[in-house]
């Protein structure tokens, strides 16, 4: 995790759109599967999705998705459920403080330049080590340098 990349944004709805639902869909090119998409899904799922419970269904899919491109998830790689969990509430804390009826691609580049949409925002509540070990990876583990916030 790096805080020096700047984001990149969203050119339009449907840019955002094509990510959550190539995400559903497993028919993302593994290049488009970054950071910033990853927190556009999630924050396509909670606004236009209400079916799709992320805190559930996002490990699911993310999985799915991983192996769709011939990934592994385990112990050492493919998907990270203390990350994951981490950046849904803070894409929650994000959603909270905004006025209703922003497009998606307005609130996906918001999300972006907030702190929530930071790549290291998780390391202010987790240190390194535990943050990157396996039994963060394979279950979602507590912080242990402060509490996330709550969404209120």
């Amino acid at each position: 995790m790096s805080d020096t990349d700047e984001p990149r944004l969203f050119e339009s709805d449907a840019a955002v759109r094509h990510i959550g639902e190539g995400l559903i869909a497993c028919s993302l090119d593994k290049s488009e599967w970054t950071h910033e998409a990853h927190l556009a899904a999630c924050l396509w799922l909670i606004v236009e999705r209400p079916d799709i419970v992320p805190e559930r269904d996002l490990p699911v899919l993310i999985r799915r998705f991983n192996e769709s491109l011939g990934g592994i998830n385990d112990e050492t790689q493919g998907y990270h459920e203390t990350i994951t969990q981490c950046f849904i509430r803070g894409v929650r804390l994000y959603l909270a403080r905004r006025e209703p009826g922003q497009e998606p691609s307005a609130l996906v580049n918001g999300l972006l330049c907030s702190p929530e949409g930071r790549r290291d925002w998780p390391l202010g509540f987790y240190s390194r080590e535990l943050l990157f070990s396996v039994p963060a990876r394979l279950g979602q583990v507590e912080p242990d340098l402060r509490q996330l916030p709550d969404i209120g």
